[in-house]
């Protein structure tokens, strides 16, 4: 690895001014697989982009020494014109890196937006005593920051949820040109199984990622077809239980417990003991159990049960038929 800082402020000079400029023609950050739309979309804001890079201008690149003066303020005072000028003199830096993803066919505005976001971070983290520029350090946290607004706002659904899966998102259109660059005659394979092989994933996932980029999101709301007023929500089936249902049975189940509440009220202790301990205990003690604890016979124990069981479904079915309710007992 050469020792060479690629944002070294002589390197920014004379490659970022002079490519930023053209920014709509500069080849060297230009996503190799983005397609004619999508550079439509950049060029379509060149003159926002040309207002930003006009702007930038104003803000000369620091040297080494006041870069690292500036940050030390910044870490140890909290110096806000500090931190501002050390942002100002990168705005080169995050706008030549947002260029490089203008193959997602996003608003360059909110990518560079979003690269200063990841500028900011920087900065806040920055640690000007480890001897090394802040372009250097920056450059991850903008193409992260930069990175993270992409997958946030390429579907609706959430894509890149994982490293394996991010890294298969930002590659997956590049490998493909290459690979069909270099396909040969002989290679029978599938495209997403020379990608998997290549990025080492299953062949399931790198399809499953190749349907979700090319494929639009579409609107359940979106008509089924011109003749049909219906929409596609319409024919979308939900697994649950009818809400009107689950509401009755809730009703019912809390009408039920009230009068078994009231019927319980009945009883004498002994009754009670024994139905509560033989109907709504998990698991119910045995009938040997309760003949032991009470010093009676297993079949008196028995007699004790069935007699309060009688006695609590009558009352339960005589005082629903006072509140006119419609419970089976």
């Amino acid at each position: 690895m050469s020792d060479k800082d690629p944002f070294d402020d002589r390197v920014l000079e004379q490659d970022e001014e002079d490519d930023i400029q053209n920014i709509s023609d500069a080849e060297d950050i230009e996503d190799s697989s983005q397609n004619s739309e999508d550079q439509a979309a950049w060029e379509g804001k060149e003159y926002v982009i040309s207002s930003y890079l006009q702007e930038m201008q104003k803000y000369p690149l620091l040297e080494a020494e006041e870069e690292y003066m500036l940050a030390t303020k910044w870490k140890e005072e909290s110096d806000p014109q500090a931190a501002e000028k050390l942002v100002r003199s990168h705005l080169r830096l995050v706008a030549k890196i947002a260029a490089g993803y203008r193959g997602y066919g996003l608003n360059p505005e909110d990518l560079i937006s979003e690269g200063l976001v990841g500028m900011m971070q920087a900065l806040d983290k920055f640690d000007p005593e480890k001897g090394f520029r802040l372009s250097t350090y920056a450059s991850w946290w903008i193409k992260a920051a930069i990175k993270e607004y992409i997958l946030r706002s390429w579907s609706i659904v959430r894509l890149g949820t994982t490293a394996a899966q991010k890294r298969l998102f930002f590659n997956l259109r590049q490998l493909r040109n290459q690979i069909k660059q270099q396909d040969h005659a002989q290679d029978t394979r599938s495209m997403d199984e020379k990608l998997a092989e290549r990025l080492g994933l299953p062949v399931k996932e790198v399809a499953d990622m190749h349907k979700r980029m090319v494929g639009p999101d579409l609107s359940l709301n979106t008509p089924r077809d011109q003749e049909d007023e219906g929409e596609w929500l319409d024919w979308l089936e939900d697994p649950r239980k009818n809400q009107e249902y689950l509401l009755a049975q809730k009703d019912e189940i809390e009408k039920r417990k009230e009068l078994l509440q009231y019927a319980l009220g009945c009883l004498k202790p002994r009754e009670y003991d024994i139905f509560i301990q033989r109907h709504l205990k998990e698991p119910p003690p045995t009938l040997e159990d309760l003949a032991s604890i009470y010093g009676v016979s297993r079949e008196r124990i028995r007699q004790i049960e069935v007699k309060a069981f009688t006695k609590v479904q009558t009352v339960m079915v005589r005082r629903a038929a006072e509140l006119r309710l419609q419970v089976r007992p």
